[in-house]
């Protein structure tokens, strides 16, 4: 509520003082927002600040690991949804079909000639009742709420062997955005962002 209320508050500030545009006051609506748990929210914690030329050739590739709390998740999500996330940003982009051990990944990245592996991992999730369905086969209101999810990924220089990055992603719905979401539904917007700052461009 407080969270809230200093949303709003920043808001008519904003408004009346008339110093700032359209597009940013958006943002810093939609920033507070994620904040206070009504839109989807991620957070990435990267081990380096390593940024990555525009022209890298990077292979994607998603280990066989089932995510803890979620064992139905489609096996290959994580490298499908970073794919559409880094292909945005890097015209150089190729992924693996089908879950890939690690040492799988790096011999097909060299045969391929790829510069990086992103090797990622479902680490795990909670995917709890957002709909009338899934709340008639559970029926049980402390499931009711926000879904949740945990990604483990490394980048690794193919030439070398060395680990460039290490980033876990951690990502819940919004209050009013849990209707027929997913733990997988969380994972784009994050892997797009992190594409984002791989290249340097920053973002909240």
């Amino acid at each position: 509520m407080v969270k809230l209320r200093f949303l709003f508050i920043s808001v008519l500030l904003a408004c009346l003082g008339g110093c700032m545009n359209v597009s940013d006051m958006a943002s810093g609506v939609e920033y507070h927002l994620r904040d206070a748990g009504l839109l989807d929210y991620s957070k990435t914690q990267r081990l380096n600040n390593f940024r990555l030329q525009a022209d890298s050739y990077i292979y994607i590739a998603q280990g066989a690991f089932v995510p803890i709390g979620h064992p139905y998740a489609r096996p290959n999500v994580v490298a499908e949804e970073a794919f559409k996330g880094f292909v945005e940003f890097f015209p150089r982009v190729r992924r693996a079909d089908k879950p890939e051990g690690f040492d799988e990944a790096m011999a097909k990245a060299r045969q391929l000639g790829a510069h990086y592996v992103l090797y990622t991992r479902f680490a795990g999730a909670d995917d709890r009742i957002g709909t009338w369905e899934e709340w008639e086969d559970q029926d049980d209101i402390g499931r009711v709420g926000r879904d949740r999810s945990v990604v483990q990924m490394m980048l690794v220089e193919t030439a070398t062997f060395r680990l460039v990055d290490t980033a876990r992603i951690r990502s819940r719905g919004g209050f009013l955005t849990f209707y027929d979401e997913r733990p997988e539904d969380l994972l784009g917007p994050a892997l797009n962002q992190y594409a984002q700052r791989l290249l340097g461009l920053g973002s909240r």
